[in-house]
């Protein structure tokens, strides 16, 4: 071996224990054969002869204690006050609390759990057993070996036991991997100052094989010297990581994983600088997503802003446009209203004229009655004469009858022609009582025209009257709307707010009259008054559903004292 070989380390045959958890992470390798097919322990026959007469011994031992300290005991507690029902339950307590306390805390260890408690509380019953059972006969004093031979028994079971407890911590110890080797006494002897520590080191860093201690110590003197012939004893010429494994061998490091060290700790800190960078890397990532989400973010907001300013703008340019057409039907309703007082005035002036010629006809109906009254006298009249003439002439004739053929001849002619001019002032008579009747008729026509066009008048006077007052209405509805939508602007409603007030004038200009009504009251007579389809033509909503609602709210609006007029 060279100077600058590192030395060689204990045999290869020297048994060891795990590495320490705290300096070493390598994991136990395990193949899959091994892990299918484990290697079983050859059974020795021996040693299962030897454990089924420990096992049998053991049991018999036990039981004859039982037995004998059941007698003695039951004996004793007759004569300390025990009833004779109790005192045979008294032996049976006691013992079966040893046997239970030591079979769970035996349970316990199997479970690696064990409980310190159960073990004193098995020994202190065991032990009062043995004073029960020992001063049953007497004072122990008087007859100690009688004593004893009443007491041994139940202590030769809890040795049986405790040797039972001790292979149970081993196995259990041997099967976790935790069994420490203890350190041989002639090693204390002999070394008594150097193995306390070499017990603390073992203890502390988990070095469970002494012969693995052993090695380690070796190892390090071994490197120890090594370094001395490198540097020709002067170990202040080692470097730093040179003397690493005198160093930290107090802290259960052995020789390779002291060297290892420094290049462990640099490939540590080349990873931590790793990890560093990476969480830099992601740091700047984290924020530069977390910019690009603000920005994204802020264009969002700016988006939604620009979108409910230009809704409001609209609803604004909407409310502005409905208080325009507002203004407009009220002007409108003006220039109606102009319109219909100047029907009316026109209408009451055709009314005055219709009865100026229904007077008229009248006029001229009680004219042409009275021509006809005339004609009818007259034409009596001339009847009269005609009937007068025809006596005088038969007067005449009687009378003259001896007048001459001519004189006669004459005086027929002239009654001829006095008969014809009768009867021609007859017929003119009738004509006259005929054009009577005809301007009788004619007069009535006109009387009955001057009397429809008087009715038709008086109808449009009414109708012109009735338009004059809707005409007043609608200038009174327009005047209210104009000023609640000046007053919704400079209140800046929203346009839903809007058309509920819009839907409670309606109800109020249809006759609502709010005051004193509950709400029920004011929503079924708002419903009655306005219909679903007037607040769908006046909001200018499609939705049923919506409209109802509109009108629900203005019902609670005109509820809660709302009047345009205020």
């Amino acid at each position: 071996m060279t100077i600058t070989d590192l030395p060689q380390t204990a045999a290869t045959d020297t048994p060891v224990s795990r590495a320490p958890t705290a300096v070493s992470d390598t994991p136990e390798v395990v193949s899959e054969t091994q892990k299918r097919n484990p290697i079983k322990p050859k059974r020795d026959g021996m040693m299962t002869a030897l454990s089924l007469a420990a096992a049998v011994g053991g049991t018999l031992v036990g039981v004859i204690g039982f037995a004998m300290s059941y007698e003695t005991l039951a004996k004793v507690a007759l004569t300390w006050g025990f009833s004779k029902g109790l005192a045979p339950w008294f032996p049976v307590g006691v013992d079966a609390s040893i046997l239970a306390f030591l079979a769970l805390d035996l349970y316990l260890i199997r479970k690696d759990t064990p409980w310190p408690l159960l073990r004193m509380a098995a020994h202190t019953m065991t032990g009062a057993t043995v004073w029960f059972n020992a001063s049953s006969q007497g004072s122990i004093q008087a007859d100690p070996v009688q004593a004893a031979s009443h007491g041994i028994m139940p202590v030769l079971f809890v040795i049986g036991v405790e040797a039972a407890r001790k292979l149970f911590i081993k196995k259990a110890q041997l099967e976790a991997g935790t069994h420490a080797d203890r350190i041989p006494l002639h090693r204390w002897i002999l070394s008594p100052f150097a193995t306390p520590r070499f017990y603390r080191r073992m203890r502390l860093y988990g070095v469970t094989s002494y012969p693995e201690m052993i090695r380690r110590q070796q190892d390090l003197i071994a490197y120890e010297q090594w370094l001395k012939r490198k540097y020709k004893g002067n170990l202040s010429k080692a470097s730093e990581d040179e003397r690493l494994p005198m160093k930290m061998a107090a802290y259960g490091y052995t020789v390779a994983q002291a060297l290892a060290m420094p290049e462990q700790q640099e490939r540590e800190a080349e990873a931590r600088a790793e990890e560093a960078e990476r969480r830099r890397l992601d740091a700047e990532t984290r924020q530069e997503l977390a910019r690009r989400q603000a920005e994204a973010d802020r264009l969002e907001a700016e988006g939604k802003l620009e979108s409910v300013r230009a809704r409001v703008e609209g609803e604004t340019g909407q409310a502005r446009a409905h208080a325009r057409a507002q203004v407009s039907a009220a002007e409108r309703a003006a220039e109606l209203e102009e319109v219909a007082l100047e029907t009316t005035v026109i209408a009451e002036a055709r009314a005055r004229e219709a009865e100026a010629d229904r007077k008229t006809a009248q006029e001229r109906q009680a004219r042409a009655a009275a021509d006809l009254e005339a004609a009818e006298l007259e034409r009596q009249a001339a009847e009269k004469r005609k009937e007068a003439k025809e006596a005088d002439r038969v007067a005449v004739t009687e009378a003259q009858a001896i007048e001459t053929e001519a004189i006669a001849k004459a005086r027929k002619a002239a009654a001829e022609d006095d008969r014809a001019a009768a009867e021609t002032e007859l017929a003119a008579a009738e004509t006259r009582r005929r054009a009577a009747e005809a301007d009788r008729l004619a007069a009535q026509e006109v009387e009955r025209k001057a009397t429809a066009d008087a009715n038709t008048q008086a109808a449009r006077k009414r109708e012109a009257d009735t338009e004059y007052a809707a005409a007043e209405t609608r200038l009174a509805a327009a005047e209210i709307d104009r000023r609640a939508a000046e007053i919704e602007d400079e209140a800046k409603l929203t346009s839903r707010q809007r058309a509920v007030r819009r839907v409670a004038r309606m109800g109020l200009a249809a006759g609502l009259v709010p005051d004193g009504l509950p709400l029920d009251g004011i929503h079924r007579r708002l419903n009655d008054l306005v219909s679903i389809a007037d607040v769908q033509r006046e909001t200018a909503v499609s939705s049923t559903d919506t409209a109802s609602k509109y009108r629900t709210e203005a019902a609670e609006l005109l509820a809660s004292g709302y009047r345009p007029e205020q």
